[in-house]
């Protein structure tokens, strides 16, 4: 019996274009005072990052899969391979050499829907063999691909990253470890370039060179730096609110580009209105669009291409309110705005307003009564309804920050 434990460096949550790291521990639980026919032997790790892409048959309407790709092997498969020594490495050698898309294929064995994205894997080691009680960790570090989708679960799509360790004992079959991992995508990283300047700077001759450590501290630093510039700019923006009959009121919003995590603040103003405003109601929301090209046509059976859903909510009765405010938070766990070839994702407040028919509506007593009298309200107004939409933008925010404010696991363990 061996021990695979995978532990990620810095948390579950990564911007593309990051350097994943994972400590992969190997480890023979049996207590060293076991015998030396106790010892534990592995033909081969590797690991390797993918994204898997799930349609919802009723939503969405894919192009059939191309017949010239080749299946995915079974579940049950068992690959043999040598003993000891030299022959198990150059085996793997061959075996990872042979065709990128059937290791490619290997990894995902028993996953449901489609890869869309994965890096070449990696071979952690070969021939390992452990005594009672031993352990040897291995690093793998790994960039994300930043031409990716984010990982996002919606109700048409569902785009989910996982790293996976296979691992094989000897004339076994594969053991598969799936590490869940989130993704966040900054739009425009892509078209970045590190700077020349910086990449042919002289450095010293004693210290090992890391250009990858340095394009992916340099493209880091530039996300946040991105990210901050975006989102700091204030400027009022105000909006006049009205139905057929008049103005209701004005919306004011200092910035409609958001991070996740933070506020949107907005203050409404139903003091000039010639409307009477009873009720409103705001909801965060984000609105997920099929392309038109994926969309199933509703006449055959097919679900809408347009679903929302509401993330935060704020309602309030406003009869004789001259001025209100709301603040409503933008989730750490949600996905920023972002749009790819099937789907797109935004955000928008969707308001819902509820106004009286009848001009000049009182529902307060009158202040001057000569004598004592008893005052009712109405039991009955006339009201209208009418919503109003604001679309605002939603970037992603630190991934460290997300990883404390919704962590997830960052520890995996299997046993072979």
């Amino acid at each position: 019996m061996i021990e695979v434990v995978a532990e990620l460096s810095r948390g579950p949550v990564f911007l593309a274009g990051e350097a994943l790291e994972c400590v992969v521990t190997v480890t023979n639980p049996l207590p060293p005072t076991a015998t030396s026919a106790s010892s534990e032997a592995l033909a081969w790790a590797s690991a390797q990052i993918h994204c898997q892409f799930h349609a919802s048959e009723s939503r969405v309407a894919l192009p059939p899969p191309d017949s010239n790709q080749p299946e995915v092997q079974p579940e049950s498969q068992t690959v043999f391979l040598p003993h000891r020594g030299v022959l198990v490495g150059l085996y793997i050698g061959l075996l990872i050499a042979r065709s990128a898309v059937r290791n490619h294929q290997l990894l995902q064995r028993g996953e449901r829907g489609q890869c869309i994205l994965s890096t070449p894997p990696k071979i952690l080691f070969c021939d390992l063999r452990l005594e009672p009680g031993e352990s040897k960790s291995y690093s793998y570090s790994e960039v994300l691909p930043i031409e990716g989708p984010p990982s996002f679960r919606g109700q048409s799509v569902k785009y989910v990253y996982k790293l996976t360790i296979g691992c094989q004992r000897v004339n076994s079959p594969i053991t598969l470890l799936r590490v869940p991992l989130r993704v966040l995508v900054l739009t425009g990283l892509q078209d970045l370039r590190f700077p020349q300047d910086e990449a042919v700077a002289p450095s010293s001759p004693f210290l090992e060179e890391d250009e990858g450590g340095k394009k992916d501290s340099w493209l880091t630093e530039l996300a946040g730096e991105h990210l901050m510039a975006a989102t700091s700019c204030r400027s009022l923006h105000l909006y006049n609110i009205s139905d057929g009959r008049g103005k209701v009121g004005t919306f004011g919003i200092f910035k409609s580009v958001y991070r996740l995590g933070e506020d949107v603040v907005g203050t409404l103003d139903l003091g000039e209105g010639t409307v009477a405003c009873l009720q409103f109601s705001v909801s965060l929301q984000t609105e997920e669009r099929v392309q038109p090209e994926y969309q199933r046509r509703r006449g055959a059976g097919g679900a809408p291409s347009v679903s929302h859903v509401t993330h935060a909510r704020h309602q309030e009765s406003c009869l004789h309110t001259t001025r209100t405010s709301f603040s409503l938070p933008i989730p750490l766990s949600s996905t920023p705005g972002f749009y790819t070839a099937v789907v797109s994702l935004k955000w928008r407040l969707h308001f819902e307003f509820v106004t009286s028919r009848e001009p000049g509506l009182v529902l307060l007593p009158p202040m001057e009564q000569s004598e004592p009298a008893t005052w009712t309200g109405p039991e009955q107004v006339p009201v209208d309804t009418f919503s109003w939409d604001l679309p605002i933008k939603v970037l992603p925010t630190s991934p460290t920050l997300a990883s404390y404010a919704a962590p997830g696991p960052s520890t995996s363990t299997i046993t072979i």
